[in-house]
């Protein structure tokens, strides 16, 4: 149940402001189809985050010792670091009249946002956490589910809303969470 709970509201926080967040925002307004863009984004998460947290728990398996204690907690550290930047995300010109179905909002959605988490600080910190819990099924459900916690609401209030939001102090929330996983790992040993 921590690896759930940890995951869950890590990948909450962070994920607030953060790219595939405003990726959700962006579709939301173009497409203006809650329902297949909820599902790409599930779809999408559950397999970029199914593969990050397979790698970080064979990794995990491997790499033991008191010395993977120091990788991983001083990877957090580097996370809570990487949270404070704020990402940008442009957004694309909406051709006139154009009008999709909702498989191809669905598709859309799937693609943009598997893309968008290669390599983004959640992807990664979900391979951390399977490496520190070895557990994949958990830790993936709980970053896809803190994925549609911080997504979700998003889709239906849109920009309005969004933008009213202080993300800097949510990126400094992030960041706290991801020193203090990192500084329990360090000091837990």
């Amino acid at each position: 149940m921590e690896a759930f709970l940890v995951s869950t509201g890590l990948v909450t926080v962070s994920e607030i402001g953060d790219k595939t967040q405003l990726l959700a925002i962006l579709l939301a307004a173009r497409f203006r189809r809650p329902l297949p863009i909820i599902l790409g984004i599930l779809a999408a998460t559950l397999v970029n985050h199914g593969l990050a947290a397979t790698v970080g728990a064979m990794a995990g398996q491997y790499m033991q010792g008191p010395w993977m204690r120091w990788v991983l907690g001083s990877a957090f550290l580097a996370f809570a670091a990487w949270a404070l930047i704020p990402d940008k995300y442009e957004e694309e010109k909406q051709e006139a009249g154009l009008t999709a179905t909702s498989l191809a909002v669905f598709w859309t959605t799937l693609v943009t946002f598997f893309l968008a988490e290669m390599g983004d600080k959640t992807q990664v910190a979900t391979a951390a956490l399977a490496a520190r819990f070895h557990d994949i099924f958990i830790v993936a459900a709980g970053t896809t589910t803190g994925m549609m916690i911080a997504d979700v609401p998003v889709i239906f209030i849109s920009g309005a809303a969004a933008a009213r939001l202080p993300l800097k102090y949510i990126r400094w929330a992030a960041a706290a969470s991801f020193a203090a996983i990192g500084l329990w790992i360090l000091i837990k040993g």
